[in-house]
Order: C-alpha cells, then sequence, then structure tokens
C-alpha cells in the first residue's frame, strides 16, 4: 500500500459505515478502500479491495467497492457475489444495472433481463432505471437486435433541450446504438449532445464525434471518387458500343449493312419499276394521241358526202345548158342499132338502160 495513503481521505459517507468497527481495525479498511479507489490498475485496485474485505466482510461499503473493483478487472462472477452480498447488507437497488451487466458478460441474458425487467428495477429511483435501461440495450445489442437496442434507449429524458450531466450516460449509450445499427449520421449528433451533456467528463463523447467526422468526410471522399469513376465507366461503355457498332468486321454488322443495302436495291427497283410503268402510260397515251390525230387526218381527207353526190351527178353528163339538153334528145344513128333501145313508150327501163335525169 502507498505511504501517503491515510484513513481521512476516505469519503466521509463512506466513514460513517466504518463507524461500527474498532478504531484501528475501521482506520486500516479505510486505507485499503482509499488505495483501491485511487489504483488505475484494475487488477492492482481489486486486491486491496479484497484485503479490505477480508478485515470487515460485513460492512456493506466494503463488499461494495469490492463488487465495484471486480465489475472493473471483468471478474463477473467474483463482482455478482460481492453486489449480491452488498444488497443484502444495504438494500439498495441501485446495484441492478451493475448485476444485470454482469449476468450479460457472462452470457446470461435471460437473467440479465429478469434484473431490468423484474420488480426490484420498477421500484428503483430514476437514475436507476435509466442506467437499467443502458443495459437492456447492450442485452438487445448481444441478441442481435440494434434497432430494439435503439428503441430500448428512446426514454423521455432524450428530448431534453439541453441534457442534463445525468443524462450524459444515457445520451451516450444512445448515440452508440444508433451507430451500431448503421446510423452514422445520427450517432454523430447525439454524440455531440452527450459531450455538451458531459461537464465532468465521465464519458469520450468528444473523442467519437471527432471519429465520426474523420470516418464521415471519409465517406464523402470515397463517394465522390466512387462517381467520378462510375462516370469514367459510363463514358468507356458509351465508347465502346460506339466502337462495336463502327467495326467493320463485326459478321452482324455487315449482314445488316448487307440487308439494308437489298433493302435500298428493292427500292431502288421499285422505283424503277414506277417509272417504266409510268413511261409505259405516257407512250400509251402518246399512241392514242396519234390515233386521234390519225382519225382527224382521215376525216380531212374524206370529201363530204354532199359534195361528191354532186361530183358525180356534174360527171354523169347534167346539162348544164337548154342547148347541151336538146342534143341529148336528138337520136343519133349509132343510137338507132343498139339493142333494146326504144322510144319513149313509158315502160319501165331494163337493164342496161341509162337512166334518166
Amino acid at each position: 500500500m502507498p505511504g501517503d495513503v491515510t484513513a481521512d481521505q476516505l469519503d466521509p459517507q463512506a466513514a460513517a459505515e466504518l463507524r461500527t468497527l474498532p478504531g484501528d481495525l475501521a482506520d486500516a479498511v479505510a486505507r485499503y478502500l482509499v488505495a483501491a479507489g485511487r489504483e488505475e490498475d484494475p487488477e492492482r485496485a481489486y486486491e486491496y479491495a479484497r484485503a479490505g474485505r477480508g478485515l470487515a466482510a460485513r460492512v456493506g461499503i466494503v463488499r461494495e467497492t469490492a463488487a465495484i473493483a471486480a465489475y472493473q478487472a471483468g471478474k463477473w462472477a467474483d463482482a455478482l457475489t460481492e453486489f449480491r452480498a452488498a444488497r443484502r447488507l444495504t438494500g439498495r437497488d441501485s446495484y441492478l444495472p451493475l448485476m444485470a451487466d454482469s449476468e450479460r458478460a457472462l452470457g446470461r441474458l435471460d437473467r440479465a433481463l429478469d434484473l431490468v425487467t423484474g420488480p426490484e428495477a420498477r421500484a428503483a429511483d430514476r437514475a436507476t432505471q435509466l442506467e437499467l435501461l443502458i443495459v437492456e440495450s447492450g442485452i438487445r445489442r448481444d441478441q442481435g437486435l440494434p434497432e430494439a437496442a435503439v428503441v430500448a434507449l428512446q426514454a423521455p429524458e432524450l428530448s431534453e433541450r439541453r441534457g442534463r450531466a445525468a443524462n450524459a450516460r444515457l445520451l451516450y449509450a444512445y448515440a452508440d446504438a444508433l451507430l451500431d445499427a448503421g446510423r452514422e449520421e445520427e450517432a454523430r449528433d447525439w454524440f455531440g449532445r452527450a459531450a455538451a451533456a458531459d461537464s465532468a467528463g465521465e464519458t469520450d463523447a468528444a473523442e467519437r464525434v471527432d471519429e465520426l467526422d474523420e470516418v464521415l468526410f471519409e465517406d464523402l471522399d470515397e463517394s465522390d471518387e466512387d462517381a467520378e469513376d462510375s462516370e469514367d465507366d459510363d463514358a468507356d461503355d458509351l465508347d465502346d458500343e460506339d466502337d462495336e457498332d463502327d467495326d467493320p468486321d463485326d459478321p452482324d454488322d455487315l449482314e445488316d449493312l448487307d440487308d439494308e443495302d437489298s433493302e435500298d436495291g428493292s427500292d431502288e427497283d421499285a422505283g424503277d419499276d414506277e417509272l417504266d410503268d409510268a413511261a409505259d402510260l405516257d407512250d400509251e397515251d402518246d399512241e392514242l394521241d396519234d390515233v386521234d390525230d390519225l382519225d382527224e387526218s382521215d376525216e380531212d381527207d374524206e370529201p363530204d358526202e354532199d359534195d361528191a353526190e354532186d361530183e358525180d351527178l356534174d360527171d354523169t353528163g347534167e346539162p348544164e345548158s337548154l342547148g347541151d339538153l336538146a342534143a341529148l334528145d336528138e337520136p343519133g344513128d349509132d343510137d338507132e342499132d343498139r339493142p333494146g333501145d326504144g322510144a319513149s313508150s313509158g315502160d319501165d327501163p331494163e337493164p342496161g338502160d341509162t337512166p334518166r335525169a
């Protein structure tokens, strides 16, 4: 034991509980308790606490100090034993959170939940109940239920605008649960609130804020890089697609080109056929025009029937004068010798007769 450790350094309230002991024994136990509280090494602190328990095992503050030292040293079974003893001696429910957490550390989650939700927990003061909520959140996380761990800590005290120092641990635990649930930005905000409320410096909330700021900045940088890489990849993909489309050696492209050429050829042939049909139609129209012209020319060349008849009458020797008519009426010598020719007798003319005009 360090030589500078004295009995009067013990907390007055704890020293009052040692008054049941003889003076010299009370001073020795007090020195062990002070040494256990000052020691930074958890194992050595637990050894000091065990030494004091060996001198005064029936004093509640002694068993409480031994329980806390065992808890900080990670000796969960010893811590449970000492807490149970201290609770029997003092009747304090303030040990319940540490007892439940020790059960949780031992992997006995059902027993831990029984302590958290049992009648003793409901009868405890508000500060103890808040500590029990923190333990319950840890149990839910051990069960693989991170969102349930967040919900377990949603107490009315979280809604206070300015967190009180007494609630600093609750704010810290809530931020830690959010972080475990993957809600980093929210966790950063709540760690900041915990740091503002933790005036006594019981938590490392401020350090957690700095850590999360670095992580968030790194994530932003990585997301920017990923976005740039994605844009580059998209541009490369577009270039590759253009190259594939322009590849002259691609059989599919060649087939497509052949199909396009054949289609173009078909279209050209169809256009030529249409032109030929139009030309044929023009030729037929020209022929029809020629026929019409021929018909018109024939009509022009044919003499008028009336004109023809007049000409025929003229050619038959219609007398143009009375002298001619008299000449026709006088018979000549030749006319007498013509067979069948007779005087005008009123008989119908026989064939061969020359008709009179």
